[in-house]
């Protein structure tokens, strides 16, 4: 039992610690989740705002929620539920009329003739202070989805068992604090769960200004041609200027520099600081013949290769290196931080096949993470044998939900966070 929404709020922060720094805005849901967004908001470093979404109740039984609306005309609607209760169109209208009406003044009392805090291109976290049927909570991160958020994160202090399942599509990330069961009322978790005024949403707003931080150095990107020995391999470089370690990644079988997945995570590293370094292992000549997709030594030398090109660039070349793989381009990271005669401070393999690196494992002195996806089972296994042969500072983690390839909702940006974690406390030191 939480005592009030300010100790939830300051819980809540502890396990968002890991935001702080990065390009975030925090919304709390009006009211009662306000207090509690303030908290975390002050506590990383992140502009607050409000996210203004309305239940639509049942005529007969207004705390029955049939859905929910949101600014910029968001609208979620329990159709099951209009069904079964019998209710006209025109019921409907007039209930969502009324709340729209109550939207714009909440708008005009919050806000003042202030604007909205942009979302645009960042990571919103959507907080109230507990989740019961969700659908509130639903339509505010499909309102923080419509106003451009890149990634979104709904976070609460309680929640029932089982409740992100309803966020599938909306967030790309839950996070509750506790999942009781029974679960009845959010109200039976706070020992002081009294109403939160309007009074109080404008104070918190108050001390936690609505507002937008200095933007951080925008990441310089171009296109890369590395000669490297007899060829000639393609490549994009980004990172913000200073970076204090540059990532270079090693894409998997039939993967390139264009892969999705490590593109999602490269750009995770690049709002973290760090560079990047996405290129093809081969030509595509060289694609085009199987075997070379699993030449581990030629991979690795070309990974060598690319390393020495980093160094001897103006933007990275004084940045600590550290290598991502995926799938065979993990084995192909192992090797060259094992024997290419370069200092790899740190080393993450996704869905990897670390075991292709054979007898080299045990000569890898790199801290290495193993990320794997808790429904990818013989790939587990791999990894825990690879990891008995390391010698290395080495971590397995596995990703609740995931499969191999990490296209389940929220598994790819949890193990780009991992990545994220991992490489800054080695490449930032």
């Amino acid at each position: 039992m939480f005592e009030n929404r300010i100790e939830a709020g300051r819980k809540l922060a502890e396990r968002l610690d890991g935001l702080r720094g990065q390009d975030v805005v925090v919304v709390g849901l009006p009211r009662g989740g306000v207090p509690v967004a303030a908290e975390v908001a002050r506590a990383i470093g992140a502009p607050l705002d409000v996210i203004l979404v309305r239940k639509l109740g049942v005529p007969f039984q207004p705390e029955l929620a049939m859905g929910a609306i949101g600014e910029d005309g968001v609208r979620v609607l329990d159709r099951d539920l209009v069904r079964r209760a019998g209710l006209r169109p025109e019921e409907v209208t007039a209930v969502e009329t009324r709340e729209r009406e109550e939207l714009a003044r909440r708008a005009r009392r919050y806000r003042g003739d202030g604007s909205p805090v942009p979302m645009e291109g960042k990571t919103v976290v959507v907080i109230d202070d507990g989740i019961a049927t969700g659908a509130t909570a639903r339509a505010a991160c499909m309102v923080a989805r419509a106003h451009g958020a890149r990634r979104i994160i709904m976070a609460t202090p309680v929640a029932p068992r089982g409740w992100a399942t309803r966020f599938a599509g909306e967030a790309d990330e839950t996070i509750s604090l506790e999942t009781p069961e029974p679960f009845y009322a959010i109200g039976q978790w706070y020992r002081d769960f009294s109403p939160t005024s309007d009074e109080e949403v404008v104070r918190c707003l108050d001390r936690t200004p609505v507002g937008v931080p200095g933007p951080p150095p925008a990441p310089r990107e171009r296109d890369a041609r590395l000669a490297i020995g007899r060829v000639v391999l393609e490549g994009r470089l980004a990172g913000p200027p200073g970076a204090a370690g540059v990532v270079l990644f090693a894409h998997g079988s039939g993967s390139s520099r264009h892969s999705p997945r490590n593109r999602y995570v490269a750009r995770t590293l690049n709002d973290a600081g760090l560079a990047t370094l996405l290129f093809d292992l081969l030509t595509p000549e060289e694609a085009e013949n199987r075997s070379n997709v699993f030449d581990i030594p030629l991979l690795a030398e070309r990974l060598v290769g690319a390393t020495a090109w980093v160094t001897a660039q103006p933007e990275t070349g004084g940045a600590a290196i550290g290598y991502f793989g995926a799938s065979t381009g993990a084995a192909a990271a192992l090797w060259a931080a094992a024997g290419g005669g370069v200092d790899v401070r740190a080393v993450v393999s996704r869905g990897g096949r670390p075991d292709l690196a054979a007898d080299r494992l045990e000569d890898v002195a790199s801290p290495t993470l193993l990320i794997v996806g808790s429904l990818d089972t013989q790939v587990i296994e791999l990894n825990r044998a690879a990891q008995r042969r390391l010698r290395c500072e080495s971590r397995i983690a596995i990703v609740p939900g995931a499969t191999h390839l990490f296209e389940e909702p929220g598994t790819l940006a949890a193990a780009a966070e991992l990545a994220r974690d991992w490489f800054v406390a080695r490449l930032s030191r």
